[in-house]
């Protein structure tokens, strides 16, 4: 179906928004309206709000009155235990491999540094014509993990999260930013405790994070390994 009002697509816009778990501000919604056509089909429309706000900081582009938020106990180490029911949005702004010691992630990245990727127990070095698909494949070593995350409603509360069982998406290669949606989570001396039931991944980046990330990660380790 193609519209042609803001107030046509608006409603069916914050609908879907908020079917996702991030449903938008007032501001959010009318500083989007302006950069659509407005005769383009509402399902495309409700795609590319999805990625434009996948693409923000929360804490600036969602509606947190409509927002499950984490509660003042969750980050309170004293208390015991309880479970967030739900659905609680968060943002990824921080992720560990926990299950490679820091100096062998800093070797990583110095060997890609150098241009060298491993094959098996074989290290081969990239040459010009390889290094759009190496750096696809071989950006970090794969790891099962388990994963240690620091997480941010869209109120701008900080938790750290800690990767139970494997799931689906959450790795090294994810992006700082990426938005994740968690259900019936469990939150035990002030930790998230995630498992695959609990999550699920919405995906974004905010470009800037990303960037100053990737750019401090080898001094991070490098310091974190020194103690």
């Amino acid at each position: 179906m193609a519209t042609s009002s803001p107030d046509e697509v608006s409603a069916p816009i914050q609908v879907y928004l908020t079917s996702k778990g991030t449903p938008p501000s007032p501001d959010w919604l009318q500083s989007f309206l302006p950069t659509i056509k407005l005769n383009t089909p509402i399902i495309a429309l409700q795609k590319t709000a999805l990625f434009r706000i996948l693409a923000t900081d929360l804490t600036t582009s969602l509606d947190k009155s409509s927002l499950v938020l984490l509660p003042a106990t969750a980050t309170t180490p004293a208390f015991k235990e309880q479970t967030i029911r739900g659905p609680l949005t968060v943002q990824v702004l921080d992720i560990e491999d926990i299950g490679h010691s820091r100096w062998s992630q800093v070797e990583s990245i110095e060997a890609q540094e150098r241009g060298e990727t491993t094959k098996g127990r074989e290290v081969i070095r990239v040459v010009p014509d390889e290094e759009a698909d190496a750096a696809i494949n071989t950006t970090q070593p794969a790891s099962p993990g388990p994963h240690k995350l620091l997480l941010q409603d869209a109120a701008g509360t900080k938790i750290y999260a800690m990767e139970l069982s494997s799931i689906n998406g959450l790795n090294m290669q994810m992006t700082i930013g990426t938005k994740i949606v968690l259900r019936d989570v469990l939150v035990a001396r002030g930790m998230l405790l995630l498992e695959g039931r609990t999550v699920q991944m919405l995906g974004g980046k905010v470009e800037v994070w990303e960037k100053k990330w990737r750019e401090e990660r080898k001094g991070r380790l490098t310091q974190g390994a020194r103690g």
